[in-house]
């Protein structure tokens, strides 16, 4: 049995999770990420995040070579936590952040914590179920 730093404890594994959640579901779309994984790095934490029940894959319909990777229950169930390093980041850190983070601040700056939490959960899961129903 794998315990959360030993999956979580390096700086990408995070990263791809975080990516599934803004809506990657390709290798070559996790390869576009600003931090620039490597390939063999990118492949050994999808084979962990799946081997770990966090993430799945099926293959492109257009392009059965092709595998689009999504969150299970358990894999959004970490959102709380994303959502706590966010922000703290946010909080502390002194760095100028990538539009899309800027415009997620923006999008949810009325909200409470509890109810971003909520809505981002809820979002994924209605995005991944229309990904599946492409089955």
């Amino acid at each position: 049995m794998v315990n959360f730093l030993e999956m979580f404890g390096d700086k990408w594994t995070l990263v791809v999770v975080r990516d599934i959640f803004i809506g990657r579901k390709t290798f070559g779309e996790f390869l576009d990420s600003p931090e620039k994984i490597s390939t063999s790095v990118l492949t050994d934490r999808l084979q962990l995040l799946e081997a770990a029940g966090i993430a799945q894959h099926i293959l492109s319909h257009t392009d059965k070579k092709v595998k689009w990777y999504y969150l299970t229950d358990q894999g959004i169930d970490l959102f709380p936590m994303l959502y706590e390093i966010i922000y703290w980041s946010k909080r502390n850190i002194d760095k100028e952040f990538h539009p899309f983070a800027v415009d997620w601040f923006e999008r949810y700056e009325s909200f409470t914590a509890d109810k971003t939490i909520l809505q981002n959960k809820k979002n994924y899961a209605e995005k991944r179920e229309k990904l599946l129903e492409l089955k």
